[in-house]
């Protein structure tokens, strides 16, 4: 087969969140005012105007992110946040699953929802804040620190639960609707800014701010960039951050490569690269073999393409424009980026001109807002078993139910969360759906530390032989144990990697008790990283990944065991059989055995795994190849005996390749809503050019010529209906490659 060249960089899209168009919406100013304060004016206008009249000094205090503010201008400092799966504020705020839970629901919708309720309640801690200075709550700015969209392909990484997926297809369809969510849709003013973190090949905690992390080309286009270039080019994010690693030997803060070869000038991403905090830093602090002074480390990053920074920018970037080592037409081009990101949030403009000046404090955590955090709980849950239809359980049917465990009082949040009231863990909403007798024993410990955490009610003894007997006591005597096991925050978290998959403490212990004294046992896992507990797969009837499912997640799990929802969450990550499966935290190169594109045996979970309590036929899948690209169509039918949601899943696969390619590629999946008996036409559409692969000596994505087979089924490992389809020449639209 030859293969053939791709011009598959020149085909990206100019991000235009950072629209130059003048707002029609708005009414002139006095005349006198300089032209950056003049909304009626382009925003190229405003940002050269405002950028003309800085000095030397202001510029460079304008590129420090927790500078003093710029009081000549009106400008007041940057104060970022967070807003993960939940905005970080001093007072309660809406408490959504972990992202990691987001992306198992498989429903980009959803996300962006979610980020819309992130996004209100930003803009109503500013508008507060706004209206009243003096407020004693914590009064925060309009950019924010998310999403993180690195990749999970280290499932020991102590952060898998702020991302979406190992895979980056799935990856980058929640980037994208994530984004949106924040950054709204005016065409004119930003709701908030988003921030992409962090870019780039950055999932490892153990000496992260000095890590060099060792990346073929193949797999950096292929793996490790394809979901950041769409969170870009069709979201348009406004700002991304450059991570404390280097990749190939270049720290990502001054990889010119990296933040100005490709992300602008091949992405043509106009918005700012922010470092990590204290990213500059690590250039004098971590990285021993190319240890620079302050000023030098500054013109590098600047140079490279970071554009935002700590202190260090603010001190060091007048005296390297005076002594020639960062030019200053680059210093302009850093303050236009991050002061047009300014203007189109609206700062200079008066409040009432922007769309959301209505939003107020009152909106947060509200009930509307904690019933889209319910719902994302409820599509996140994952039936991982159900042997014998052991779930959904019948409350009319049973006396006495165990719930048992340490996971199951308490609400684990992580370090990017703000206050929360009202939270409800998993002892807790059984209380509220069963009428029952509910009895209730810890049982065990995931760790001698307490990380912090919402502990609802206080647990009984943490010594693990009393809490043992109890717990073996408490599910003899049931019709039913519930059994929560995990991990919290002291054993996954950002600086702190997981030791070991397997369930931590005595918790695998505790379970193989209960189940010695009540073979009816449910076990409910509430982690984020994936547990490889293979004795639980083969003993327990039924198994449901729960993940750290917000403030609302005790309802979402009640519903669940009880059948007032249909699980319909899918596994985002491989769970591997053993340890012994997952290659060196070091290796890069994903083919040599990371993920279900190249696991080498079978996992104990695989990707996009996940039960229901109903059944559903495919049949009838059509393609058809024209205009460079594949549609597809397949029926799904709900067979079962409930209503219920499906996740239909796309996947292709190269079958005659002279390179190592995928066993399988995800390129499509839609989570659809059945009732029983009814059926759906489910439409995939999948560029030609989604089959290429990067070619290191033409350094360019290539199509090989040939056969190839699209899959589609309820998971990578469950694949119902599948056709052949030959590529050719002429549909490649590229030309040959000699």
């Amino acid at each position: 087969m030859k293969p053939i060249l791709l011009a598959l960089l020149s085909l990206g899209v100019a991000a235009n969140c950072f629209s130059a168009e003048p707002n029609p919406l708005t009414a002139p100013l006095a005349a006198e005012k300089p032209l950056y304060l003049n909304p009626n004016a382009s925003l190229d206008e405003r940002v050269n105007d405002l950028v003309r009249r800085m000095t030397l000094e202001e510029k460079a205090q304008a590129l420090d992110h927790r500078g003093p503010d710029l009081q000549r201008f009106g400008l007041r400092s940057d104060k970022w946040n967070q807003c993960l799966n939940g905005v970080q504020w001093s007072e309660p705020a809406t408490l959504f699953p972990v992202c990691i839970a987001l992306g198992a629901t498989w429903d980009p919708a959803l996300v962006q929802e979610s980020a819309t309720v992130f996004s209100d309640e930003a803009r109503a801690i500013y508008n507060g804040w706004k209206q009243n200075p003096e407020v004693k709550s914590q009064h925060k700015g309009l950019i924010y620190r998310a999403p993180v969209i690195n990749i999970s392909r280290n499932p020991y990484w102590g952060r898998i639960h702020e991302v979406y997926s190992e895979d980056p297809f799935l990856t980058g369809r929640m980037a994208v609707a994530y984004v949106q969510g924040l950054q709204g849709n005016d065409p004119h003013y930003l709701k908030i800014a988003a921030t992409l973190k962090h870019f780039a090949v950055n999932n490892v905690e153990a000496g992260r701010t000095g890590l060099d992390a060792k990346v073929p080309e193949r797999w950096l286009r292929e793996y490790w960039l394809p979901h950041w270039r769409e969170a870009v080019v069709e979201a348009k994010v406004c700002s991304l951050m450059a991570s404390y690693n280097a990749i190939n030997g270049t720290p990502d803060v001054t990889n010119h490569w990296l933040l100005t070869d490709v992300l602008k000038n091949e992405w043509k991403h106009e918005g700012f690269v922010v470092s990590d905090l204290g990213g500059v830093h690590t250039m004098v602090s971590d990285f021993k073999d190319k240890k620079m002074a302050f000023e030098d480390a500054v013109a590098a990053s600047v140079t490279a393409g970071c554009d935002f920074s700590d202190k260090e920018f603010r001190e060091n970037i007048p005296a390297a424009v005076k002594d020639g080592k960062l030019s200053e037409d680059r210093l302009n081009d850093a303050v236009k980026r991050v002061m047009r990101v300014r203007l189109r949030l609206g700062e200079f403009d008066p409040q009432e001109r922007l769309p959301w000046h209505n939003l107020k404090p009152e909106i947060i955590d509200s009930p509307e807002h904690r019933t889209v955090a319910l719902r994302a709980a409820r599509e996140a849950m994952v039936l991982l078993k159900n042997e014998n239809n052991t779930l959904p359980l019948d409350p009319l049917k049973l006396k006495r139910v165990a719930v048992i465990g340490p996971c199951a009082n308490i609400v684990q949040k992580n370090n990017y969360n703000g206050k929360s009231t009202g939270s409800i863990p998993a002892l807790m909403g059984i209380q509220s759906e069963f009428k029952g007798e509910v009895a209730y024993a810890v049982g065990g410990k995931i760790n001698s530390q307490q990380p912090k955490q919402v502990e609802v009610a206080p647990p009984l003894s943490l010594d693990p032989a009393g809490d043992l007997a109890k717990a073996v006591e408490a599910a003899r005597n049931a019709d039913v144990a519930l059994v929560f096991v995990g991990t919290d925050a002291s054993i996954e978290q950002e600086g702190n990697d997981r030791k070991t998959l397997g369930l931590p403490g005595n918790q695998e212990e505790l379970v193989e008790a209960v189940y010695a004294a009540n073979p009816r046992t449910v076990v409910i896992q509430m982690s984020a990283g994936p547990l490889t507990t293979p004795w639980i797969k083969q003993h327990v009837p039924a198994i449901i990944q729960a993940w750290w499912p917000g403030g609302q997640g005790g309802t979402a799990i009640a519903d669940v065991l009880f059948g007032k929802i249909n699980p319909a969450g899918r596994l985002p990550y491989t769970v591997y059989a053993s340890e012994a499966q997952v290659p060196p935290q070091n290796e890069y190169d994903i083919s040599k055995g990371f993920t279900y594109q190249f696991v080498k045996g079978a996992p104990l979970w695989p990707f996009g795994h996940g039960l229901s309590y109903t059944s559903f036929d495919y049949s009838g899948l059509k393609t058809n190849l024209q205009g460079g690209k594949i549609a597809a169509e397949v029926t799904v039918e709900n067979t079962g005996k409930h209503d219920g949601d499906e996740v239909v899943q796309l996947y292709v696969k190269a079958l005659h390749s002279h390179v190592v390619r995928p066993a399988k590629q995800l390129r499509g999946f839609k989570r659809v809503a059945l009732k029983q008996g009814e059926k759906q036409t489910v439409q995939f559409v999948v560029p030609v050019k989604e089959l290429a692969y990067w070619d290191e000596n033409l350094h360019g994505f290539v199509i090989e010529l040939g056969d190839y087979e699209l899959q589609v089924g309820g998971s990578s490992a469950d694949i119902r209906q599948s056709v052949r389809i030959p590529i050719s020449e002429l549909e490649a639209k590229a030309p040959a490659v000699k």
